[in-house]
């Protein structure tokens, strides 16, 4: 999903969470003084992955940064540059093409992945999909079906849809023009969580609702598919031009059911050079994974109100202490990569 680079946001990062909120953890001397600088999008949900890798990191003994923003673009530029160090938030495929125009495997480092099975597709209210007998997208270029979601009264199906500049929107737009729906969809994009909540308000009124939104997020927490909502499948396959292997995703599902996107997987991208330098926390980037269960969880009660700071500290710590086993495991393959890259050296040297 080749994009033009714009340039980066003034300023191009502002903090978000400091180092400050994190517990003291005992430096190993591999790791002292090196500074690690975390970089998301504005979007507060994607808080809560990356304090936990920070904390990590810095029980390894690294000096944890305020966590960082940019937009998408800015961001995978900042690491391929070495102004921030890692993110914990790429997405296959929906960054795929700004991963490669900002320097791919050449400049990044990317093993492993750190959340599975993300869903992503169209969805309406059951009532209406039930009523009309709606189950596919293609529907829509029924004027009279589309009637049914025009919220503004131009006769479009209102459809919420997704951030300029996030991936998703390049595939939205592609597959209005592919299936048809230009005359009769209108894809409304702004604030993503502005326009879920008038979604929701509009739902609660029990009006016709269409949007667009993908899994782990705190909307499907709230509208249930196979509850409140059902699931758009799509008529066939049409994804823009991306690169070799998002070409070839499928988004045929197991069951035949076909919802337009891939299973989504992401994972954790960092500078190479930085990850070449440190491999206890090139590691942890590789083996790290949080089950997407717990990110969704985790982004419901930040929708339901706990979202401060502390609150997203709160929910860092309980994570970490109710999966400590693991988060120790991280720690101890880490560390036992930085002891053999130490001991490389030496081994060559021997006759």
């Amino acid at each position: 999903m080749p994009l033009p680079l714009p340039r980066l946001i003034p300023p191009l990062v502002t903090a978000l969470l400091g180092a400050a909120l994190l517990p003291a953890a005992t430096a190993q001397p591999q790791a002292a003084a090196v500074p690690v600088k975390a970089i998301k999008t504005n979007l507060a949900e994607e808080s809560f992955q990356t304090m936990v890798v920070n904390r990590a990191l810095q029980e390894l003994g690294f000096a944890v940064q305020p966590i960082l923003e940019a937009d998408l673009t800015a961001a995978y530029l900042a690491i391929a540059n070495g102004d921030a160090t890692y993110t914990a938030v790429n997405w296959w495929p929906l960054h795929q093409g700004m991963y490669e125009k900002a320097g791919g495997d050449r400049v990044f480092f990317r093993q492993g992945v750190f959340i599975d099975g993300g869903a992503q597709g169209y969805l309406i209210d059951r009532k209406t999909a039930t009523e009309h007998r709606i189950t596919n997208l293609a529907q829509l270029k029924d004027p009279a079906i589309a009637r049914l979601f025009d919220h503004d009264g131009n006769g479009k199906a209102d459809l919420t849809g997704c951030n300029p500049g996030w991936g998703c929107e390049l595939a939205i737009e592609h597959q209005l023009s592919a299936y048809g729906l230009r005359e009769t969809v209108e894809h409304r994009q702004g604030n993503y969580n502005a326009l879920m909540a008038d979604t929701l308000e509009r739902f609660r009124a029990g009006q016709p609702i269409l949007y667009y939104t993908w899994t782990p997020y705190w909307v499907s927490g709230v509208l249930r598919p196979g509850q409140e909502v059902s699931w758009l499948e799509v008529p066939f396959t049409a994804l823009p031009d991306l690169s070799g292997d998002v070409k070839q995703a499928r988004t045929t599902l197991p069951d035949g059911k076909n919802y337009g996107f891939p299973i989504a997987r992401e994972h954790i991208v960092a500078n190479r050079r930085f990850a070449q330098q440190h491999p206890a926390a090139a590691k942890l980037f590789e083996i790290a994974r949080i089950p997407i269960a717990d990110i969704n969880a985790q982004n419901l009660r930040m929708q339901q109100g706990e979202n401060s700071p502390a609150d997203l500290q709160r929910h860092t710590e309980a994570w970490i202490q109710a999966n400590r086993a693991t988060f120790d495991s991280w720690l101890q393959q880490a560390r036992a990569a930085q002891a053999q890259a130490q001991k490389a050296p030496t081994q060559r040297q021997r006759p």
